[in-house]
């Protein structure tokens, strides 16, 4: 594998101090042609003033151009701001975007009370574009029945008989004083994104000591059968652990799940993608030091990772104080940490059989941008 060229999809540096912090990263392909790039993008990560920013290329990546949309931040009449985007095209020219929307009624609140262990109150919520991502309807709230503290985490899965999961979190909301349970779940629609089923569970630690943040999931084959990876954290013994997996499949009546399995990846969130001839890619964010964004092959549907075959993408200096730290992490200095990692949430698209299509955030702590690169695969 090797690198062809790399740019970049939206520059921090020119923007307003209230667009001046791009992040959560996401691509899409539309059957125009065109490629999209959502993002969240504010003065801060995870600020009150956080939106979504979405980014155009017609030629195959090599440039982009942002797009004048505006996204509303009130949600039934209550301030909030927005996080998290995903897009799926769902019919020529109709796209869902999928978002999570945080309540900002109380601007003094951060996302995450190191008290109770909890983050703002949130809802999963909808629009929908007719015209290739041009114009979007008003947000429509998609219900997570008994699930608080819920958060979208990643691209949604898209098969070629149209159903549609998207993927969220849930944990405990800010006020909430019970012990928080985390779960990666998934909502699924069968018509389009006109309904979504109940939610279905893809992976929890029932004794709630092990977290499977972020999952990123794509799909694995034409009848429901999909991927996941997920940045693993042992609450208990206080740090990450490698990278792990789980195959998975939707039937009509159930989720079907295979075992957890370890992987000899080090880092946080990873985004996969398997390809038409069955090599498995993971496109993974490690702040160990040096930080790197790296892509992995897999040729045996994720046994095995040579580390001689991995490509880095991106090498990166990271300021913040825990990012580097492997062991001895307090959980509630590691989510402030968080607010001010500078580089990470990858996202991966293929092109074609031989290239694939990479986005990631990247800068410094007060300015970062949403960055391209396109990678030959080889034979």
């Amino acid at each position: 594998m090797f690198i062809e060229a790399q740019g970049i999809v939206y520059d921090a540096t020119d923007q307003p101090g209230n667009r001046r912090i791009a992040f959560f990263t996401g691509l899409c392909a539309l059957q125009s042609g065109d490629l999209l790039c959502p993002f969240q993008v504010g003065s801060g990560k995870h600020a009150v003033d956080s939106t979504l920013g979405l980014c155009r290329s017609q030629d195959g990546g090599n440039s982009w151009q942002i797009l004048p949309v505006s996204f509303e931040t009130m949600l039934n009449g209550v301030p909030g701001s927005l996080s998290g985007p995903a897009l799926v095209e769902v019919e020529p020219g109709r796209l869902l975007l999928f978002a999570t929307w945080f309540d900002r009624s109380d601007p003094t609140r951060p996302l995450f009370d190191p008290v109770t262990e909890g983050i703002l109150h949130s809802r999963e919520i909808l629009a929908i574009s007719s015209d290739n991502g041009t114009t979007w309807s008003s947000w429509q709230v998609l219900a997570t029945p008994g699930l608080s503290g819920c958060a979208g985490t990643g691209p949604a899965v898209h098969w070629a008989d149209g159903t549609i999961a998207m993927a969220f979190e849930s944990f405990k909301e800010f006020d909430e004083l019970q012990p928080a349970s985390h779960g990666a779940w998934i909502l699924v629609s069968r018509d389009g994104g006109r309904s979504f089923e109940q939610p279905l569970l893809v992976a929890r630690d029932p004794e709630n000591r092990v977290y499977y943040w972020d999952q990123r999931l794509c799909p694995a084959g034409p009848a429901g059968e999909f991927v996941g990876l997920f940045w693993t954290h042992d609450r208990a013994q206080e740090r990450d652990l490698h990278v792990h997996l789980r195959h998975l499949k939707l039937t009509d009546s159930q989720l079907e799940v295979g075992p957890i399995q370890v992987t000899p990846i080090r880092g946080q969130i990873a985004a996969p993608l398997v390809l038409e001839d069955g090599r498995l890619l993971a496109f993974v964010v490690d702040r160990n030091r040096p930080g790197t964004m790296k892509l992995w092959v897999s040729h045996d549907q994720g046994t095995t990772w040579p580390e001689g075959d991995c490509l880095i993408v991106h090498t990166h200096d990271e300021r913040a104080a825990l990012a580097q730290k492997s062991e001895r992490i307090d959980f509630a200095e590691y989510w402030e940490d968080m607010g001010k990692w500078s580089f990470g949430h990858p996202a991966i698209l293929s092109l074609d059989n031989r290239r694939v299509l990479l986005a990631f955030y990247a800068g410094a702590p007060d300015r970062m941008s949403i960055h391209w690169s396109r990678v030959n695969l080889g034979e």
